[in-house]
């Protein structure tokens, strides 16, 4: 593990549990010449999500409900494999699962609070619109000709 430039934050003072973190690797598609056909480069990380004591637990449930779709039992799976090398694609997963996460936990936005239009405003709208409408009325061709 040593050289990884961890620990990746999710968001404040918590960040990704390394002890939590389970790595798989596998041969990766694509160019890549002799090499690709020996060497593991594709990384696919699992972080099981339903059984953490790492997030706080808001946070937990905020997440559960939020990445149903993505989740097998609990478990949130991302892959990566644009790198050649294994070293890349771990990193790139790694921050991409502490973004997921940020996202899934983030708080629920704020209620929109509705705001009145000015009463100015809303007279000269439509004094705008019957000066429109009175414009177009007089290009009918009733009158012509």
């Amino acid at each position: 593990m040593d050289g990884m430039s961890g620990p990746y934050v999710i968001r404040g003072s918590v960040s990704l549990p390394e002890a939590e973190l389970q790595w798989r690797f596998s041969r990766s598609s694509g160019p890549g010449g002799q090499h690709v056909n020996t060497s593991d480069s594709q990384v696919e990380l699992r972080f099981d999500l339903a059984n953490t004591d790492s997030l706080p637990e808001v946070w937990k449930t905020r997440a559960l409900e939020r990445l149903a779709s993505r989740l097998v039992d609990g478990v949130v799976t991302v892959r990566s494999s644009e790198h050649r090398s294994q070293w890349r694609n771990r990193e790139t997963a790694a921050v991409r699962l502490a973004a997921l996460l940020a996202e899934a936990t983030a708080p629920p936005p704020k209620p929109r609070k509705p705001t009145r239009i000015p009463r100015g405003i809303n007279e000269r709208r439509l004094r705008e619109k019957k000066q429109r409408a009175e414009t177009k009325r007089g290009r009918t061709g009733r009158d012509w000709g």
